[in-house]
């Protein structure tokens, strides 16, 4: 039985400083780097994130562009792909990641089940592929693009692990409510 790592997103738009950064997101960095050194041969599989939308368009009404953004369906432009807001954060090591996923790319994507590689792969193919039936999950954001990933691992039939301590979210309220959604769909929080 194989096991997975989905690092989620830990872009710099998603840390501080950035178009939507969240508190913490640069210790997620930080604490994802410790992590894969001294547990990245634990993993059959390591896959990144990265919102890579397109910088031309509103990304499927994604980005606010003709009102403000609801911070729920709608925000301001991020994670343009090929700036540096789209880059990961620079203190994420990403030399043990098998394989990097864009997602986003001009429509509104949360799960990094949406994505593909460079090669074109979906990750549910790449789970397959290599018998993965546990994944454990860390990233940004908590509220959105973690519990996306994780409720689409936990449909997909994997045992799922959400990291805690390796998570940021937006809204503390939010985020406690998505991690409550995660454990109710039957992931396991560690802490």
């Amino acid at each position: 039985m194989g096991r997975a790592l989905f690092i989620v997103d830990v872009q710099n738009d998603f840390t501080e400083g950035g178009a939507l950064g969240v508190t913490g997101g640069a210790a997620v960095a930080e604490g994802v780097t410790a992590w894969l050194r001294d547990h990245a041969d634990d993993y059959d599989l390591i896959v990144a994130s990265r919102d890579w939308h397109d910088g031309h368009n509103d990304n499927g009404g994604h980005f606010a562009t003709d009102a403000e953004p609801d911070f729920v369906e709608s925000w301001p432009a991020h994670c343009v792909a090929g700036t540096p807001g789209a880059d990961y954060h620079p203190a994420l090591d990403t030399t043990r990641v098998t394989h990097h996923v864009h997602k986003g790319q001009g429509v509104p994507a949360y799960s990094l089940f949406e994505g593909r590689t460079e090669a074109g792969e979906t990750v549910h193919e790449l789970l397959d592929e290599r018998g993965i039936h546990e994944v454990d999950v860390v990233g940004i954001a908590t509220d959105y693009c973690v519990r996306a990933s994780a409720l689409d691992a936990v449909g997909r039939g994997q045992h799922v692990r959400v990291l805690t301590g390796l998570v940021a979210g937006v809204d503390p309220a939010s985020s406690e409510a998505a991690l409550a959604e995660l454990a109710h769909a039957g992931a396991e929080l560690v802490d």
